[in-house]
């Protein structure tokens, strides 16, 4: 295999050559050979510093949550930050099931599986989704995320904000992946389903296990440390999320397709850079350090960059009274 071919290989996620239909090939050859190359080295150093700084906003902000409550003024932002810390942990393992946090795959594997039992996500099916949802990014009937129909009205918006129909959504699928039930999901492979049902659940014994510990030393820690604060980060969670597709074009173009969102640093780090999802969307192979670089090279490109969450949900927000 020639350099170019590397390359290119390198710029489509695992398994992306599989069915090769028009919107799996890249718009054009944007970046050269040798940026991409450049662009697509993992680093263990990055990712263990990057995982060690999100680790620490959230013990810290934990902390302070933990031991100020006689204090609201204290203990309320602290709960803030330490909710989306934890609902954030969606980042790491998003990145961890491309397998571009680190070097070694089974390192990525372990860190995804964690980050994925403190966000209620499951990383060994959602590694798989996730292959869909880049394989066929805003194809209606294909990509797996269109299955979540975007807010028309303020009323379904606010829903969505809310966080509950994530919360029910997973706790089904969860219980459905459990009992190996996988209709409507095509994603999820023959061959696959055995170990996806596996990996829920020893992370469903995980949550049973700490429940169970709760209800021996007679404290609320699974509730006070995990339930609460992640009730109250994932509304944030799916603000941010929300922004990444919505109001973009249905189709496989990769310029327009998907969105970046120039947001201020303290989201950046706790979003492992995922702001900037065009890029990552247009070459799935660049890791979370990169993406800053790819950006400078890349965002003339797109038509859907914002300055901010705010600004990007009101951009979808307008389009509520065109849909009326």
């Amino acid at each position: 295999m020639s350099t170019l071919d590397r390359a290119i290989s390198a710029s489509v996620p695992p398994d992306a050559s599989e069915h090769a239909e028009a919107w799996h090939v890249k718009p054009s050859p944007i970046l050269s050979v040798r940026e991409l190359l450049e662009l697509n080295e993992r680093s263990d150093r990055q990712g263990w510093q990057q995982l060690s700084r999100h680790l620490t906003v959230m013990v810290a902000s934990g902390a302070i949550w933990g031991l100020s409550w006689a204090h609201w003024w204290i203990a309320i932002p602290a709960l803030v930050v330490y909710g989306f810390s934890l609902a954030s942990m969606f980042a790491p393992m998003h990145e961890c099931a491309h397998r571009t946090a680190f070097v070694s795959h089974p390192v990525n594997d372990a860190v995804a599986w964690l980050a994925g039992v403190l966000s209620f996500y499951n990383s060994t099916f959602y590694r798989r989704y996730h292959k869909w949802h880049h394989r066929y990014t805003q194809i209606p009937g294909k990509d797996p995320e269109l299955e979540d129909i975007p807010p028309t009205n303020w009323m379904n918006y606010l829903w969505q904000m809310s966080g509950i129909p994530w919360w029910m959504g997973k706790g089904r699928r969860h219980i459905q992946t459990a009992l190996g039930q996988f209709e409507g999901c095509p994603y999820i492979s023959e061959t696959a389903r055995g170990e996806v049902t596996r990996s829920i659940r020893w992370q469903l014994a995980v949550y049973g296990g700490a429940i169970a510990l709760s209800i021996a030393v007679q404290q609320p820690w699974f509730f006070i440390y995990w339930l609460l604060p992640l009730v109250v980060g994932q509304p944030i969670l799916r603000f941010v999320l929300l922004a990444e597709h919505t109001g973009c074009t249905q189709d496989g173009n990769s310029l327009s397709n998907t969105r970046t969102t120039l947001t201020m640093w303290p989201m950046r780090l706790l979003m492992w850079n995922m702001p900037f999802h065009a890029e990552h969307h247009l070459y799935a192979s660049i890791p979370f350090h990169a993406l800053p670089k790819a950006h400078e090279k890349l965002a003339g490109q797109f038509t859907e960059v914002r300055p901010g969450y705010v600004a990007a949900n009101r951009h979808i927000a307008a389009r509520f009274d065109e849909a009326a």
